[in-house]
């Protein structure tokens, strides 16, 4: 499979992702069939790696899957919690022999945040070194320099967060991620435009494409919940107003605003369905004439 989201982030054509979690169990066909109805509508879909350190499917296993059987670009996540620097690069050659090269590179939740909580974490390097093991495989060498069997040609994402509130702090991650290597950003979501205002100042300086998350929210109670328990996200108290009034009708309304927003002047949108895959396809499909993507539906 060709890397058409990489060209279209080349072209600076605006794109759309979403993120899906791979099953709890041997079974890939219920999270198959979730992302089908949005296969011609995104430009890539997202699988995480076990999020919130809880037990889930391999996402290289599923990625290959979802390539293979729905003609959709998948961008894998890979954590530096459950594998160390053999285990890392022995994933990155099998992904790569899949088809699977698109790579967002993460450090990953701590094992007692989740279901396992006396597992070991691992954690031989960080995002950053993750991005450098994977770009050096791409220039034929493992991590400490020794040549390998031909290269890799993996495109590498990582995160960031615009609304951080040490902006300056994020800034000088963001640009060691990129001198590891790294070719694209996702963000966590954004629900104000005015959030982003201190951040696009200095993105344009930026020569990386970033795709910026949206989450539509389906109630007032899962917004003070973010609130609460998310630490850089924050739901300004006038949408939770609008939720409080009319529910899931005003979290769709939000949503669309803001992705016709964020359609005006952003690389992509990056989306959070938050188990709620009618209301992203609703979301898609009425605007999608203001999409990027040129699938046939």
């Amino acid at each position: 499979m060709t890397h058409s989201l990489k060209t279209k982030l080349m072209k600076k054509q605006f794109v759309v992702t979403v993120e899906m979690e791979p099953p709890r169990g041997a079974d890939p066909w219920g999270v198959y069939e979730k992302i089908k109805p949005l296969s011609a509508l995104v430009d890539a879909v997202n699988i995480a790696d076990s999020p919130m350190a809880k037990m889930r499917m391999s996402p290289i296993a599923l990625a290959y899957l979802v390539q293979k059987e729905l003609n959709l670009e998948t961008i894998f996540h890979l954590t530096c919690r459950d594998r160390n620097q053999l285990g890392l690069q022995s994933e990155l050659l099998g992904a790569h022999a899949l088809g699977v090269k698109n790579i967002l590179t993460l450090t990953g939740d701590k094992p007692e945040q989740g279901d396992h909580p006396d597992a070991t974490g691992v954690f031989d390097v960080d995002a950053i070194g993750l991005g450098r093991i994977a770009s050096n495989l791409n220039n034929g060498q493992d991590m400490l320099g020794n040549p390998i069997e031909g290269k890799t040609d993996f495109f590498i994402g990582a995160v960031v967060n615009p609304t951080s509130e040490d902006l300056q702090a994020e800034l000088e991650k963001l640009h060691r991620k990129i001198d590891s290597g790294v070719g694209f950003f996702q963000t966590q979501p954004i629900f104000d435009m005015v959030q982003l205002e201190g951040f696009l100042k200095i993105a344009d300086q930026i020569n990386v494409p970033i795709i910026y998350g949206l989450m539509p929210l389906k109630s007032a109670k899962l917004a003070k919940y973010l609130n609460r328990q998310v630490p850089g996200v924050h739901v300004p108290d006038r949408l939770i107003d609008r939720l409080e009034t009319k529910g899931r009708e005003a979290g769709q309304e939000i949503a669309e605003e803001l992705f016709l927003e964020m359609k005006k002047s952003l690389s992509g949108v990056h989306i959070f369905p938050m188990g709620d895959i009618q209301l992203v396809e609703t979301l898609l499909k009425e605007n999608y004439e203001n999409v990027g993507c040129k699938k046939a539906i």
